[in-house]
């Protein structure tokens, strides 16, 4: 529930960490939001606008404080054939549909979604990306490209990162790291790549602007399902990004008004010519291990982008990318998972593989939501694994041989069908047979179906059949599907 003390908390009750934190943040997001403009195939604004946009209004009217949300990968792999096929006024037209769509699961409160998401494809998430960030920062190392003088600098980034803050930690370290390799390359004249050659940085504020594109049904063919895929993709990372941030600095957020600020974020971008974007676990953790804990980090790394973009930019452009790929390599050690190595000995062959084959699926195909996607689904199969193992079927047999009682134990679904068919001898001369089920649970249309066909068997052989123990859940639902499906069949099932 919203309150206001609470809120006013989140804005200023952290000023000086967000502050520095978020300034960090900022320093961070341009080269990042530049490549992912190049990644999209549009101009360098259009990401640089985008995170300035998304950043703030996600700090105004998101559910997570802390957080940062700006152009990501993740969403602008996405929009590539767009671009390339329509044009960037489409693009702008899809985030507009995308931010729209995003509210809408909001207000449907689809947040709980994330609460189907395992541990294992958590740390599968969280391992992958960490990868990721680290493979990013691999063209920048590339000795066709760069010098040996590149890697020193990196070496001396990451040194003023872990050793700055054991003199101090008023001060964030990657900020430091920022400020004395800049100086150290303008002072002595350095030649090594910078912010600046990525692309060339706007010199003027963003403009509200409409979309140039028909208002027809062919417009909305063409962009729906990129939309609908932005929309998805985007809050999927935002809220594994938010689970993330809500670990580490122990405490909740609102996931549902999460889905509604990402969305409002979005569809404002879109008309100031902006593309998608969606909240950021690099960045998110670059904040957080920098201090920052409120809404105000996340909206001065917005503003802050915004003016050094504009109002400093040639200054901007000369900061060193070995200074910003030391920090980002730090990012990626930070956020990779060691003890889930170790764990692999000790842990669940089934977890571990969940795991294993999250980061696979994520760093083979770029694609977070495909490896969350594999790694939620085979969470499900080996869940349905384990609980079909626990499903059994018992018999006695009375004195006089008349009669058998089958006692069904367990969880009947999909999964335990197939042993529950396989324990009865419908061969078997009897006048009557019991099937209890008092210990036992209906789920689905398949356990169901099962029921229905093994009284349909009984009954075909001369055997009177009776259904005891039936629960209130289970017996709704039979009378639901059964009877539906097969009139008659079961017109003796529920005796009690």
């Amino acid at each position: 529930m919203f309150s206001l003390s609470s809120y006013r908390q989140d804005w200023l009750g952290n000023i000086k960490g967000d502050l520095l934190a978020g300034l960090v943040v900022a320093l961070a997001l341009i080269p990042e939001a530049i490549a992912f403009s190049l990644i999209a195939g549009v101009d360098p604004k259009v990401g640089l606008y985008a995170s300035f946009s998304i950043a703030v209004i996600t700090a105004i009217a998101g559910g997570r404080p802390g957080m940062i949300s700006a152009a990501t990968a993740a969403t602008a792999v996405l929009m590539v054939t767009l671009v390339r096929d329509h044009g960037l006024q489409y693009l702008l037209a899809a985030t507009v549909l995308a931010g729209l769509l995003q509210i809408g699961m909001g207000l449907l409160k689809l947040g709980f979604v994330m609460r189907y998401v395992s541990k294992s494809v958590m740390t599968g998430f969280v391992n992958a990306l960490a990868i990721l960030i680290f493979m990013a920062q691999v063209p920048e190392l590339d000795p066709a490209r760069v010098t040996m003088l590149t890697y020193v600098l990196v070496a001396a980034g990451l040194a003023i990162i872990y050793l700055f803050p054991r003199i101090t930690k008023a001060v964030p370290s990657p900020l430091v790291t920022i400020i004395v390799l800049t100086a150290l390359t303008l002072f002595f004249g350095w030649d090594v790549r910078t912010v600046g050659d990525l692309g060339a940085l706007p010199d003027s504020l963003p403009v509200f602007l409409i979309p140039q594109i028909p208002l027809n049904l062919e417009t909305l063919a063409i962009i729906l399902p990129y939309s609908i895929a932005v929309a998805i993709v985007g809050l999927l990372e935002s809220l594994m990004t938010q689970t993330i941030v809500d670990d580490l600095t122990d405490t909740r957020s609102n996931r549902n008004q999460e889905c509604i600020g990402q969305g409002l974020a979005n569809t404002a971008t879109g008309f100031i010519g902006g593309m998608a974007g969606c909240a950021m676990i690099g960045q998110s953790i670059i904040n957080v291990k920098s201090g920052g804990r409120g809404r105000l980090s996340c909206f001065v790394a917005g503003t802050v982008l915004l003016f050094m973009v504009v109002v400093l930019g040639d200054l901007v452009g000369r900061i060193p990318m070995p200074a910003l790929v030391a920090i980002m390599i730090m990012v990626s050690i930070g956020t990779f998972s060691w003890s889930s190595i170790k764990a692999l000995k000790t842990h669940p062959r089934s977890s571990s593989i969940v795991m294993l084959a999250t980061v696979a699926t994520v760093v083979y195909t770029h694609n977070l939501a495909i490896g969350v996607l594999v790694g939620v689904l085979l969470s499900g199969i080996f869940f349905a694994g384990k609980i079909a193992q626990l499903f059994r079927v018992t018999s006695t047999l009375s004195p006089d041989g008349r009669e058998r009682v089958y006692t069904v134990e367990g969880q009947m679904f999909y999964g335990s069908v197939e042993d529950f068919m396989a324990a009865f001898d419908f061969r078997e001369s009897l006048e009557r047979v019991t099937i209890d089920v008092s210990g036992a649970h209906i789920w689905d249309i398949s356990s169901v179906q099962a029921l229905d066909m093994a009284v349909l068997k009984f009954r075909r052989e001369g055997a009177e059949v009776s259904i005891t123990g039936m629960n209130a859940a289970s017996e709704t639902i039979v009378d639901q599907l059964a009877t539906h499906d097969k009139p008659g069949a079961m017109d003796k099932l529920m005796a009690h």
